[in-house]
């Protein structure tokens, strides 16, 4: 192949320059084959790929396809159904609903009823009028512990932190929570001016600690207490981990450390900021309950939580053995499905690592019920929530209301490109390119997310409605059946069976599929 490229480069130049001298129009002729005759000349002596090296010119088509082979395959070759994370009915439903169009579908499901994981909720024969509902519920954040505790809507924003969205999207973010009356989680990377816009703000604060920490990396009460007691944050979620990446830290490298990140984050510009894969707050269970105090009183009595993807059993039971030890309760849990979010991650971290959402608001329903402090701690299911159906499933599961990620970055343009990660983002969302985000105009974006959230809510509670349910508290584990195979299907109640309320309190009612990890839990260590 390479022998015959050079022949065939030889020869070609040789006939061009003779049509070239005999007449001059032939001369654009040179423009063209000149540069391809150079690119694969290169190609043939570069050394570090072997298709181009041993196929010159025609290799490069190989890596032109490579590079569109994702286009390619999500507008000429995927179904309506197929696509990942998310395929074209669930983004046109976001779409639609973002823009206040219909999003009826005629002529049918074109799901696959009879096929492994289908699931439907469990309508009622006395079913409620949807007009008899309130179409905007509201559920309450705080245990008895908390001074000021916060009526959150039944669907709100998860964490994605500014750096890793635009200041655009942030923006649209926060003032379409304004506007549709539900709260914007700032996600791990700071409290910005672009999440203070009106919008009620969940401040997530990470291990980096990032607008309340010293300048070695350690918290700093006074500067989470100065954040903490603004009228825009209503609560404060401690980030263990997240589902994208559980257990992993993470790096900011330098060259993207801008003054405006510098100053938000509280680091110094010039260094890569680094965030661990542990707090240095605490240490054991029973010190997370003294940090939880602290915050609790620096924030004047507001809401204080954990966001956690589970991992190892025995550490999430020893959070409750504590809580349960010191009389001292987390007025909420966000549990976030091992299944990936936002967040660029390895794709070991992405694919193998944390347990998937449904396994985890089970298990941490169940230990909550088991120790018997759920009626003090509300759950946030996330993970893949964009559609009512998505939130009355996890609900009936054990979350108590749910965030969404992708389902926002959706309404605000997204086309799923799957390019957060490389700073190339077409719509302007996951990217800091201002040539990119300039595309992205907030007051109209706004608009779109509020829009899809009260849609989406409406449609839950229309749900709910059709089950014969009044409110997302009334909403249990026989709602909705999952197929298991061809032949057998089972509700959430058959699958999970719940644990009797304080079975947990003492060894000798402990379930057996318990004791092990309950044993092995203590307050003092993790």
């Amino acid at each position: 192949m390479r022998k015959a490229f050079l022949v065939f480069s030889i020869t070609s130049i040789a006939i061009i320059g003779l049509l070239t001298y005999i007449n001059w129009k032939f001369s654009f002729l040179l423009l063209i084959f000149i540069p391809l005759i150079l690119m694969g000349l290169y190609d043939m002596y570069q050394s570090k790929h072997t298709i181009k090296r041993n196929f010159p010119l025609l290799g490069r088509m190989r890596y032109l396809l490579e590079d569109i082979g994702p286009e390619m395959r999500q507008y000429f070759i995927e179904t309506d159904t197929d696509g990942k994370p998310f395929n074209r009915l669930q983004r046109s439903m976001v779409y639609a609903r973002s823009k206040k169009e219909t999003d009826s579908k005629p002529f049918g499901t074109q799901l696959d009823t009879y096929k492994s994981g289908y699931e439907w909720i469990n309508h009622s024969i006395r079913a409620i009028s949807f007009k008899d509902l309130n179409h905007n519920p509201r559920v309450k954040i705080g245990s008895s512990q908390c001074t000021k505790p916060y009526m959150a809507s039944m669907f709100n924003i998860s964490a994605m932190s500014f750096g890793s969205l635009s200041k655009n999207a942030i923006l649209a973010l926060n003032n379409g929570a304004k506007e549709g009356g539900f709260f914007h989680n700032t996600g791990e990377g700071g409290l910005s001016p672009y999440h203070l816009q009106g919008g009620d703000v969940a401040w997530n604060i990470g291990t980096g600690y990032f607008s309340c920490r010293n300048n070695n990396g350690t918290f700093n009460a006074d500067e989470f207490q100065k954040r903490a007691i603004l009228d825009n944050v209503k609560i404060i979620e401690i980030k263990f981990s997240q589902g994208a990446k559980p257990g992993h830290g993470g790096i900011l490298p330098k060259e993207k450390v801008t003054d405006e990140i510098a100053a938000i984050r509280l680091v110094e510009k010039g260094n890569d900021i680094i965030s661990p894969p542990t707090h240095s707050a605490f240490t054991t269970p029973l010190e997370l309950m003294t940090f939880i105090r602290l915050l609790r009183e620096k924030s004047g009595g507001k809401p204080i939580g954990i966001k956690i993807c589970i991992g190892n059993k025995s550490e999430f039971i020893s959070i409750c053995k504590a809580m349960v030890e010191t009389n001292t309760y987390l007025d909420f849990i966000t549990v976030d499905g091992g299944e990936g979010g936002t967040g660029a991650a390895p794709p070991e971290y992405s694919d193998s690592v944390g347990m998937p959402l449904r396994e985890a608001l089970a298990f941490v329903y169940d230990c909550l019920n088991g120790f018997g402090i759920k009626n003090q701690i509300k759950i946030i299911a996330t993970g893949k929530v964009i559609s009512g159906f998505d939130i009355i499933r996890n609900l009936s599961i054990g979350a108590d209301l749910c965030n969404s990620a992708r389902g926002m970055m959706f309404a605000l343009g997204c086309i799923q490109a799957l390019e957060c990660h490389s700073n190339t983002c077409p719509t302007g969302v996951a990217t800091q390119n201002p040539k990119l985000t300039k595309g992205l105009v907030p007051e109209e974006k706004s608009i779109r997310v509020a829009r899809y959230q009260n849609e989406t809510v409406k449609s839950a509670v229309d749900l709910m409605a059709s089950a014969g349910i009044d409110h997302p508290d009334n909403v249990t584990r026989d709602c909705v059946t999952t197929r298991i195979d061809n032949n057998k299907v089972a509700t959430f109640a058959e699958i999970f069976p719940e644990l009797e309320t304080g079975c947990l309190l003492n060894e000798n009612t402990v379930p057996e599929k318990f004791l092990y990890f309950w044993k092995k839990a203590s307050s003092e260590k993790f």
